[in-house]
C-alpha cells in the first residue's frame, strides 16, 4: 500500500534571517516541525510518517548540515519523486541587517566561530548558493519583524487548497523603501492625497472616510479595473511556469492611506476569483 503523500515544507537560508521565526510559525499552523534534521534523513523520516497522521512537515536544513549540505538538492528531489510537494523557503537578509542582528544578540556566527561576522556570511552565502537556486519562494527579512515574518510565511503555507498561485497584496510607502519580496509593484502616487485633508490626515486607508475619498474617484476605479484584469491574466500564467506565490505590492509616499485603501478594495475583488487573498499593510504603523 502506498503511503499518502506528504507536504514537505524545506526552510533554509542565512543565519540570523529569521529560521527559527519561520518554523515556529508553521508549528503553530498544524506543521510536524523539525529544526536541525540531517538532510539524509528525510527520506526516511517520510517513510516513518507514512503509517502516522502526519501530512504536513516542515524541517530546517542549513549551513549546520557541514559536508552533508551539498547533498540536499539530490535529496530533495528523490522526496518529490517519491510523490510528495516539496516546497523550499529560503530565509535572505541584507548583509547589514545580519550584521546587526548578530550584533545584538552578541552570538557568533557558524561559519566564523573564530573570525568576523562578515567573514561567516560571505562564506554562507557560498554554502547556500546551490539550495537559493532551488528555492520556490525567497523571504527578505531586513525590513521584517518577528510578527510580519509570521504572518508572511502562515499566509504563503495555509493549508487552505488553493487552484491558483498563493496571492498576498501588499501596501506600503515609498518612503520606507519598495518591498524586495514584491513580484509586481504599482505606484498610486498619482491619486490625490487624503494626508493633506485635515480631517482624514490623522486617519488610515481603514478608515471608511479615507476609503471613500480614494476609491469614489474615477480615476481609481479605472486603476483598479486595468490592474485587476492585469493579475487576472498573469497569475494563471504565473502558475503555468511553476510560481506559487505571488506577491501584488501597491505604494504611495507614507503606506497608511492611498495603497492602503487600494490593497483592500483588490483583496476583495480578487477574493471573488482566487479564494483567500493575503493582505499586509507593511507601513502602516509607521510615522
Amino acid at each position: 500500500m502506498t503511503a499518502p503523500a506528504k507536504q514537505i515544507i524545506v526552510i533554509t537560508g542565512m543565519s540570523g534571517s529569521g529560521k527559527s521565526t519561520a518554523i515556529r510559525a508553521l508549528e503553530d499552523a498544524g506543521f510536524f516541525c523539525i529544526d536541525n534534521l540531517p538532510v539524509l534523513l528525510l527520506p526516511k523520516l517520510t517513510e516513518l510518517a507514512g503509517g502516522g497522521n502526519i501530512e504536513r512537515m516542515a524541517l530546517v536544513v542549513d549551513v549546520r548540515e557541514g559536508v552533508f549540505l551539498k547533498d540536499a538538492p539530490r535529496v530533495l528531489d528523490e522526496v518529490r519523486r517519491a510523490g510528495h510537494q516539496v516546497d523550499v523557503l529560503f530565509l535572505d537578509s541584507s548583509d547589514d541587517s545580519l550584521l546587526r542582528r548578530f550584533s545584538e544578540t552578541r552570538r557568533r556566527h557558524p561559519l566564523a566561530p573564530e573570525g568576523t561576522v562578515a567573514e561567516g556570511i560571505h562564506a554562507e552565502r557560498e554554502a547556500l548558493k546551490d539550495l537559493r537556486e532551488l528555492a520556490d519562494q525567497v523571504i527578505d527579512s531586513s525590513a521584517l519583524n518577528v510578527h510580519d515574518l509570521k504572518r508572511m510565511v502562515q499566509g504563503r503555507f495555509s493549508p487552505e487548497p488553493t487552484t491558483g498561485p498563493s496571492l498576498s497584496i501588499m501596501s506600503f510607502g515609498y518612503r520606507y523603501g519598495v518591498p524586495p519580496q514584491a513580484d509586481l509593484v504599482f505606484d498610486v502616487r498619482f491619486l490625490p492625497n487624503p494626508y493633506f485633508v485635515p480631517e482624514l490626515k490623522g486617519l488610515t486607508g481603514k478608515n471608511p472616510k479615507v476609503a471613500g475619498y480614494v476609491l469614489e474617484r474615477e480615476e481609481t476605479q479605472a486603476f483598479l479595473e486595468k490592474v485587476v484584469d492585469l493579475c487576472r491574466f498573469l497569475f494563471p500564467r504565473y502558475q503555468k511556469e511553476g510560481k506559487a506565490y505571488l506577491t501584488v505590492a501597491l505604494g504611495c509616499t507614507g503606506g497608511k492611506h492611498r495603497s492602503v485603501a487600494l490593497a483592500a478594495e483588490m483583496v476583495r475583488r480578487l477574493s471573488t476569483d482566487y479564494g483567500r487573498v493575503q493582505l499586509w499593510d507593511r507601513d502602516i504603523e509607521k510615522e
